[in-house]
């Protein structure tokens, strides 16, 4: 089976056909090992390394091997400057609000465990959320908070209409995916923090599974704080992750950890200090992980080379292929209750097909995919050529 075109639209159409000067999506396709072995369609879980990222590993650990942390081409600032500036740009940040953390969880504890509330108070959470915006938020019931989840809607509209209906008069703080996670169904950003500013709410956003495949403006979601992984969309290393917070929100946020790269002048071990730094970067206590910290920067510099636009609009081209072919086999699309705001994930079931067992059987025949609420879920990332969409699209038709 041939994965049929769009209404209006030549079969191999893509964001390609509408850039003078489009990347060479076989080279992308080749920088990834992964594609001799497997048909990576979990992107939104993990992502595999490729060539370019493995190759300035390489680098880097041969410079530290004969120079150490004397090296001044992977220096410890400078390394976490560049990743830094790159997703300043992506996100639209000013220097000084992101810093570099391990994993999503633990931003949202900063945050969870940092703001200020008082019992009675109300924090709206999202119905069946991924557990990272979940349990950093637990530890308020012991405090007389409640915490209260807003029913999931079929659009990001109705949600919105959701999200009013559940406000109330003691809510203080809005916690948010910027995309669901099991139904790939984006939230609108803009308006619920024009809704949180409105009403005196601090706006906290998972970034997960929206930075790098949305176009994601902290600013023009007036966004409080934010935390997100590397591993993602990002295409960058497990255990590794940013935290944001806004410059005029940063005196707002008490930290609760105190470490060596917690106050000015770190690297003066004495006297000790007893202000904090006075970016986010107060946030990262202690060393990082500078072999982390070239896999993130080489995928961030990877990503940036191609261009962060072109991405989303191939992602989204992908997914698009992978969602009108799995339409005509049969299959109900879940983005197809909101076709105006695709956002990469694509989450299908089909009447007598049980998901885990097909998702069993994709994995046999060297496709990797995850069920997630009774839905097949799949995320092609820039890699995925369209030939492998093709033949995901004809195996799945063929249970």
């Amino acid at each position: 089976m041939i994965t049929p075109p769009r209404a209006g639209q030549a079969k191999d159409s893509g964001p390609e056909d509408r850039d003078p000067n489009p990347p060479d999506w076989d080279k992308i396709h080749a920088d990834y090992p992964v594609n001799q072995n497997l048909i990576w369609m979990n992107n939104c879980g993990t992502t595999p390394v490729g060539d370019p990222v493995r190759k300035a590993m390489g680098a880097w650990l041969e410079e530290y091997g004969r120079k150490g942390g004397a090296t001044e081409v992977y220096s410890y600032p400078g390394i976490r400057s560049s990743i830094q500036r790159r997703l300043e740009g992506l996100l639209g940040a000013l220097p000084g609000e992101l810093a570099l953390i391990h994993h999503t969880s633990e931003g949202m504890n900063f945050i969870s465990h940092g703001v200020s509330l008082d019992a009675g108070d109300e924090i709206l959470i999202l119905e069946n959320e991924y557990p990272s915006n979940v349990y950093p938020w637990e530890h308020w019931r012991e405090r007389n908070v409640r915490v209260h989840a807003v029913p999931m809607a079929d659009t990001p509209e109705a949600f919105l209409e959701g999200l009013r209906a559940a406000w109330g008069p003691r809510t203080r703080l809005v916690t948010l995916s910027a995309v669901h996670w099991c139904t790939g169904m984006p939230l609108p950003l803009v308006e619920i923090g024009r809704l949180c500013a409105e009403r005196g709410a601090a706006w906290v956003v998972d970034g997960a599974q929206g930075v790098g495949l949305l176009e994601l403006d902290v600013k023009a979601a007036a966004i409080h704080y934010m935390s997100f992984p590397a591993w993602k969309w990002l295409l960058g290393p497990v255990g590794l992750g940013v935290l944001y917070v806004a410059r005029e929100h940063l005196e707002s946020l008490r930290p609760i950890f105190k470490g060596t790269e917690s106050v000015p002048g770190d690297q003066d071990y004495l006297p000790y200090k007893h202000t904090w730094k006075p970016t986010a970067d107060r946030f990262g206590i202690s060393t990082g992980s500078l072999n982390d910290w070239v896999y993130f920067d080489a995928s961030l510099a990877y990503l940036q080379g191609i261009g962060f636009a072109r991405v989303r609009e191939r992602i989204r081209h992908l997914s698009t292929r992978l969602s009108d072919g799995l339409r005509t086999a049969g299959f109900a699309v879940h983005s197809d209750a909101h076709p105006a705001h695709a956002s990469g994930i694509v989450a299908v079931s089909r009447p007598g097909l049980d998901p885990a067992a097909a998702v069993k059987t994709l994995k046999e025949k060297h496709i990797i995919a995850a069920v997630r609420l009774g839905r097949i879920r799949l995320a092609p990332h820039v890699y995925i050529s369209e030939k492998q969409i093709d033949t995901v699209v004809d195996t799945l038709a063929a249970l």
